[in-house]
């Protein structure tokens, strides 16, 4: 019997308490989509947060860290991200340029700046082949365009990304496919844009239309191409001044991964 009692006494403790998990100080944010008649009350009449089941549908809720900017030049980047219609996010790995130009491009849709995300990224291996790909176009893709998903599921629960990818709001775009093509009303991320050659990232900067923001990024100094065939950095310094665009140059202090990252980019 004392062995069945401390038993039960330990499940109890165990037990998942949903009030321990709440602080009345504390701000979260809440995405409710298709309730009809139900979702999540934050303001209940004790003041405490309550669930209320709906009749119908399904709620996916999820919490939605705030991007803030860990180094000046970061916050340089965010500023231009919000400001300018083309940017050049040029810097070493880990610094934040994709990340950051992935969760500004899904404020931007969510807020109705814009109608649609577009991806795109070369289809070129870091130095290895890996052969024939099965599946349509997006499923080809999608081992080159892995960093961009983890970015956008780290903004978007699962079932909005499959939503949005589904509906058209949020399109892969190879490079090869986008010559002829006019993007306007859209936040179009170009990313690992140092394997472009400079034939093609000038194909890709005229695509930009109108009421659009365009982001390139990369590293130049992790090209899988010949050097002397990416046309990142002269398409960078040459754009730099133009009035309407920005380049933005992160440095090793900019890393935000382990710290040993920008200790191994200084003497690698």
């Amino acid at each position: 019997m004392g062995k069945r009692a401390a038993t039960k006494r330990q499940k109890a403790q165990a037990a998942f308490q949903e009030s321990k998990f709440f602080d009345e100080g504390a701000q979260r944010e809440t995405q409710l989509y298709a309730i009809p008649g139900g979702g999540w009350d934050p303001a209940a009449a004790d003041g405490k947060p309550r669930r209320v089941q709906p009749a119908h549908g399904e709620r996916h809720q999820r919490y939605q860290k705030t991007i803030k900017p860990r180094s000046e030049n970061q916050a340089q980047l965010m500023q231009a991200l919000d400001e300018k219609s083309l940017i050049f996010a040029v810097g070493p790995a880990g610094t934040g340029k994709t990340y950051l130009a992935i969760c500004k491009a899904v404020e931007a849709l969510q807020r109705g700046d814009v109608a649609r995300i577009i991806l795109s990224r070369p289809a070129v291996e870091a130095g290895e082949q890996i052969g024939f790909l099965p599946g349509a176009m997006e499923d080809k893709l999608a081992p080159y365009l892995r960093p961009l998903y983890d970015a956008l599921s780290d903004r978007l629960s699962p079932a909005q990304l499959k939503h949005m990818m589904a509906e058209g709001l949020i399109e892969i775009a190879p490079i090869g496919f986008m010559r002829g093509r006019t993007l306007n009303n859209a936040f179009v991320v170009i990313d690992e844009a140092q394997n472009c050659t400079y034939t093609q990232i000038k194909m890709l900067l005229t695509r930009l239309g109108w009421h659009s923001t365009m982001v390139v990024t990369g590293d130049p100094a992790q090209s899988d191409i010949l050097p002397e065939m990416s046309g990142l950095k002269t398409a960078a310094d040459k754009l730099e001044n133009l009035s309407d665009a920005a380049v933005i140059r992160l440095q090793g202090e900019d890393v935000v991964r382990h710290p040993l990252v920008a200790e191994m980019l200084d003497v690698l």
